[in-house]
């Protein structure tokens, strides 16, 4: 099938050329031309603006978008229902907002355009396994365009998750589970790390992985990162979010969820940002003042 896909980054590039590679007549573009040269040079169709785009694609149009979530996404679709027909389809494979994904589909629907919420994940090895695709919107629509779905995910890695709305939600929580994962390991991670045994953590990272109920591809990726560097010497403890941790625990706030891991998850990556925190002066402060206990001078 025909598919535009707008939006070369990490994920969108590869993404274009598993459909390449499946058969599939994709047509691309981006806001900066270099990623577009690149796969232009692999033997994909390229072209330089959302508005050539949008001209390359036989009618009725299907055109993929996988933009940071916010106002980047929000331009564009704007952007994209001044140029599309009615019976286009955008669908929108970032990291956006599920509630942001429930208006955009009324938006579009207003204008006769169909709207697909599609959260993805598989990173930048998705090229080689698959995408994991969490789908939301019109159950039509998702199948005229599960071909190309069917493509780019392994076997069984794809679900029409329900409406608008559905996929992006899925995904936010399926990034919330991620947080509590990742630190569950760190956090064991740095108990063998201290320990007095001297373990070979590669070691231990490899066997987990073979049969262990805590066997996942986090802790494969975890193995290759302390093959490469076993201290971690190379990397700073700093530890950003893109945002779907924090939307899961509002979730969680709305519908009287506890959801202790993957808040606590998200409130250690806000810590690791600190390079002194006013909240550790304040304790070391009282425990001087009620108990006597020493404290470390600031220009020690």
């Amino acid at each position: 099938m025909q598919l535009g896909l707008f939006g070369l980054g990490r994920m969108g590039a590869n993404m274009a050329r598993r459909l390449h590679r499946g058969g599939h007549d994709v047509i691309v573009s981006n806001r900066s031309p270099r990623p577009i040269d690149e796969l232009v040079a692999e033997g994909i169709q390229g072209v330089y603006s959302i508005e050539a785009l949008v001209k390359a694609l036989t009618p009725p149009r299907a055109i993929w978008i996988m933009l940071p979530s916010g106002d980047v996404t929000e331009q564009m679709i704007h952007t994209l229902l001044t140029l599309l027909d009615p019976g286009d389809v955008i669908v929108d494979g970032g990291n956006s907002n599920w509630r942001d994904s429930k208006r955009r589909y009324t938006l579009c629907r207003e204008k006769g355009i169909h709207f697909m919420d599609e959260g993805t994940s598989g990173g930048i090895w998705g090229l080689k396994i698959g995408y994991c695709l969490m789908v939301g919107g019109d159950k039509e629509v998702f199948e005229r365009l599960e071909p190309a779905f069917k493509t780019l995910a392994p076997e069984n890695g794809y679900l029409h998750c329900g409406p608008a709305g559905s996929g992006h939600f899925v995904k936010m929580v399926h990034n919330g589970v991620e947080y509590g994962m990742m630190q569950a390991y760190a956090e064991g991670f740095e108990i063998m790390e201290k320990s007095e045994f001297g373990l070979d953590l590669p070691a231990v990272a490899r066997v987990w992985g073979q049969g262990s109920v805590v066997r996942s591809w986090l802790l494969e990726l975890l193995q290759d990162a302390l093959n490469k560097d076993p201290q971690l010497e190379q990397i700073k403890g700093y530890v950003e979010d893109s945002g779907e941790g924090r939307w899961t625990i509002q979730a969680a706030i709305d519908e009287d969820v506890p959801a202790p891991v993957i808040t606590l998850s998200l409130f250690q990556r806000f810590m690791s940002r600190q390079d002194e925190s006013f909240a550790a002066k304040v304790c070391a402060a009282l425990r001087k003042e009620f108990g006597g206990h020493a404290v470390k001078s600031a220009h020690e």
